[in-house]
C-alpha cells in the first residue's frame, strides 16, 4: 500500500512561471550556477544554489548561505511571486521534448513508505551530497526539488490524467532550452480519490532519479519527529514532494563512457585483448548500439561496434546489465577502472550529449569513448525489486523536472 496524497502547493503566479523555473541544482558547476544567476535573478536556482548570492571565496556549506536561501524565499512569498492553492490537489506535469510528451502526477509521498521499501531505490548515496540538501530543507522548512518517481501504469490514473488534460492549462511555456512544461489541476474530489485509491493498491513505488534528494528529505522529516514527539504522521514533514510517472511514459537514454588511457597497452594490444571477450567490428559511422550486449568505440579516430560473447551475458538483475558487462569484462580487467566512482581516469557522458560529444573528448582529453545501450525501465524494476544496487551512472533521464514550480511546504 503506498500513501501517495494531494497537497496544496506554493507554486510560482503564471506570470513568473517561465522565469522562476529551474533546472535541478545539481546540474550546475558552482561557476555556472553563479553565471546563470547573474543573467536570470529571478531563476528559483538562485534559491536552490544560494552561494551564488556571495563571493567566489564564500563556504558555500555555511549557515549563512542556507539563511539567505531562506531569505530570498520568504520575500518571493510575499511580494507575490508565489502563490498557495487553498486545498489539497494532485496536479499534473508534462514535459515536452522533442516532441516527445511525458506526463505524472505531482504530489506528497510518505517519508514510512521510502523508509519501509515500499519506495524502492537501486543507487546509494552519499552522505556529504545528502547533508548540503538536509540543510536546505531544513533551513527553508520546504521542499523545492521534486523527486522523480515511477509507477507500473494503472488504467484508472491514465484515464483521470487524459481526461483533466483536454480542459485548461494552469501553466504552459517552453523553456530557453526548447522544453515545453504544462501543468493542471486535479481538484475534483472523486478523482482525487480515484488517483489516492489507486495509489493504495500499488505497493510498488520506484526511484527513477533523485535519490539524494529523497534521502535528504526523509532525514529532515525525521528529524521534525524528534523535535515533534506528539506527531501524529499526518504533519507535512512526514511526506515529500515528487512526480510519479507510469512507466509507459518513461525513456532512459544510455550513459556513456570515456577513459583517459589504454592503461599502458598498444592500440593492438588493447584490441586483441577486447576480442576475447566481444566480436570486434569496424563501423562505417558513428555506432549507437542497437540491442542489448552491444557497444560503439571510438578509438584513433575510428568507430567500432562490439558485441559481448554469449557466455558471458548474465540473468542476473545486476551482472546483466550493459553497463555491468562493459565494467567486468572491459573496464575494469583490460583497461584498470576498479572504481568508476573514484578512478579519475573514466568519465560519463549523459546520452542527451549525443554520440559527437564522445569523439569530441577523444580528440580532447580522452583515449577511447564506449557508447552504451540504454537501460531499461524494466531493469530498472528489476534490480530494485530484487533490493540491489546499480553501477554508478546507469541511467540518464531526460528532460529534467524544474525545480521551484512547486514548493512543500513542511
Amino acid at each position: 500500500m503506498s500513501k501517495v496524497l494531494p497537497f496544496a502547493a506554493y507554486r510560482p503566479d503564471e506570470k513568473v512561471v517561465d522565469v522562476v523555473a529551474a533546472l535541478p541544482y545539481d546540474v550546475y558547476k558552482r561557476a555556472e550556477a553563479k553565471a546563470f544567476v547573474d543573467e536570470h535573478p529571478k531563476s528559483f536556482l538562485r534559491i536552490d544554489r544560494p552561494e551564488t548570492q556571495f563571493p567566489d571565496s564564500q563556504d558555500m556549506y555555511a549557515q549563512e548561505v542556507y539563511d539567505k536561501a531562506k531569505e530570498m524565499l520568504d520575500a518571493d512569498m510575499a511580494d507575490g511571486t508565489y502563490i498557495s492553492d487553498e486545498a489539497p490537489v494532485y496536479y499534473i506535469y508534462e514535459l515536452i521534448m522533442n516532441g516527445r510528451s511525458q506526463t505524472g502526477i505531482v504530489a506528497v509521498v510518505s517519508v514510512d513508505d521510502y523508509i519501509d521499501g515500499t519506495i524502492k531505490k537501486h543507487e546509494n548515496t552519499l552522505a556529504a551530497k545528502e547533508q548540503d540538501r538536509i540543510n536546505h530543507i531544513y533551513n527553508l522548512n520546504a521542499q523545492t526539488g521534486p523527486i522523480f518517481l515511477a509507477y507500473r501504469d494503472r488504467n484508472v490514473i491514465n484515464e483521470v490524467v487524459n481526461r483533466v488534460k483536454q480542459g485548461e492549462k494552469t501553466y504552459g511555456f517552453t523553456a530557453d532550452d526548447g522544453v515545453t512544461h504544462n501543468v493542471w489541476l486535479i481538484s475534483d474530489a472523486a478523482d482525487i480519490e480515484a488517483i489516492k485509491s489507486e495509489f493504495e493498491a500499488e505497493n510498488r513505488i520506484y526511484i527513477a532519479d533523485g535519490h539524494h534528494r529523497a534521502a535528504s528529505a526523509v532525514k529532515v522529516g525525521l528529524k521534525k519527529r524528534e523535535e515533534n514527539p506528539g506527531y501524529t504522521g499526518d504533519e507535512d514533514f512526514n511526506f515529500f514532494l515528487s512526480v510519479l510517472f507510469p512507466e509507459s511514459e518513461l525513456e532512459i537514454l544510455p550513459y556513456n563512457r570515456v577513459v583517459k588511457d589504454l592503461n599502458g597497452l598498444s592500440k593492438d594490444e588493447f584490441l586483441a585483448k577486447l576480442g576475447e571477450v566481444c566480436d570486434v567490428a569496424e563501423a562505417a559511422e558513428a555506432y549507437q548500439p542497437a540491442v542489448k550486449g552491444e557497444f560503439g568505440m571510438f578509438l584513433d579516430d575510428k568507430w567500432y561496434k562490439l558485441t559481448i560473447h554469449d557466455d558471458l551475458k548474465s540473468d542476473d538483475p545486476v551482472e546483466g546489465l550493459d553497463v555491468s558487462l562493459l565494467q567486468n569484462y572491459v573496464l575494469e580487467p583490460v583497461l584498470g577502472i576498479e572504481d568508476p566512482r573514484t578512478d579519475k581516469r573514466i568519465d560519463f557522458v549523459g546520452g542527451i550529449r549525443g554520440l559527437g560529444e564522445l569523439e569530441r573528448r577523444v580528440n580532447v582529453d580522452m583515449t577511447v569513448a564506449f557508447s552504451m545501450y540504454p537501460t531499461s525501465i524494466n531493469e530498472l524494476f528489476e534490480v530494485a525489486d530484487a533490493g540491489l544496487l546499480m553501477p554508478p551512472k546507469s541511467t540518464w533521464f531526460e528532460p529534467k523536472l524544474r525545480s521551484g514550480i512547486f514548493i512543500h511546504k513542511i
